[in-house]
C-alpha cells in the first residue's frame, strides 16, 4: 500500500514541477484564438441589425438606447387568458390560444397559470360583507355576555382548609369558613 502511495506521490510531484517551469504569461493566456481573437467573436457574436422607421414605428432600434424596446414585434391586446371563452375552439384547450398566435410579451403574466383573479364581487361589496360578519361576531357575543347566568353554584367551604391534606403549611389551600366573600377583593382590601 505504501508504495503506491510513494508512487502517485513522485507522479504529482513531477507534473506540478513541469507546470512550473511554462512561464507565467504562458500559463495564464493559453486560450486558442477561436476563443479568445476578436475578429472571431464578432463573426460569430455580430451586432444587433438597426431597424428602419417602417420596419419598427415609433420605437427606437438600438436596444441600448432604451431597453424597453422589443425589435419591432408587435404585441396583441393584453387580455388575461382566463377571460377568454373556456368553451371555444381553441387549439390548445388548456392555454386556450390557437396556433400560429402571437403571444403578448407578458405571456407568463397573462397566461392562464398565473393568479387568479377574482371577479365575481366588487371591492365596496366584499367590504360590506365583512363589515356585517364582523357586526354580527360582536352582536352574539354581546348578547350572549349579557345573557348568560352567572354562576349557579357557590364555592364550597373545607374546616381548615385542607390545609393538610393539599401539602401542609405555606401550600394553596381551600376556602376555610371565615374567608370573605369570593370576587370581593375591594372589602378584602377596606377591612386590612
Amino acid at each position: 500500500m505504501l508504495p503506491y502511495r510513494i508512487a502517485r506521490a513522485s507522479a504529482l510531484r513531477s507534473a506540478s514541477l513541469a507546470a512550473r517551469r511554462l512561464p507565467i504569461i504562458q500559463q495564464r493566456t493559453f486560450i486558442p484564438p477561436s476563443i479568445n481573437s476578436q475578429a472571431i467573436i464578432e463573426e460569430k457574436y455580430p451586432d444587433h441589425p438597426a431597424l428602419t422607421n417602417a420596419e419598427d414605428p415609433d420605437m427606437v432600434s438600438v436596444p441600448l438606447a432604451n431597453p424597453l424596446t422589443n425589435g419591432g414585434y408587435i404585441n396583441p391586446p393584453p387580455v388575461k387568458r382566463q377571460f377568454r371563452d373556456p368553451h371555444g375552439d381553441w387549439w390548445d384547450k388548456q392555454e386556450r390560444r390557437n396556433y400560429g398566435e402571437p403571444v403578448h410579451e407578458d405571456g407568463d403574466i397573462l397566461g392562464i397559470f398565473s393568479l387568479y383573479e377574482y371577479t365575481w364581487i366588487s371591492p365596496g361589496k366584499g367590504l360590506l360583507q365583512m363589515g356585517a360578519f364582523i357586526a354580527t361576531f360582536v352582536g352574539v357575543c354581546w348578547v350572549v355576555g349579557r345573557l348568560l347566568p352567572d354562576r349557579p353554584s357557590y364555592p364550597r367551604e373545607f374546616e381548615g382548609g385542607l390545609e393538610r391534606e393539599l401539602g401542609g403549611p405555606g401550600a394553596l389551600r381551600a376556602r376555610a369558613p371565615g374567608d370573605p366573600e369570593p370576587y370581593q377583593i375591594e372589602e378584602v382590601e377596606e377591612e386590612a
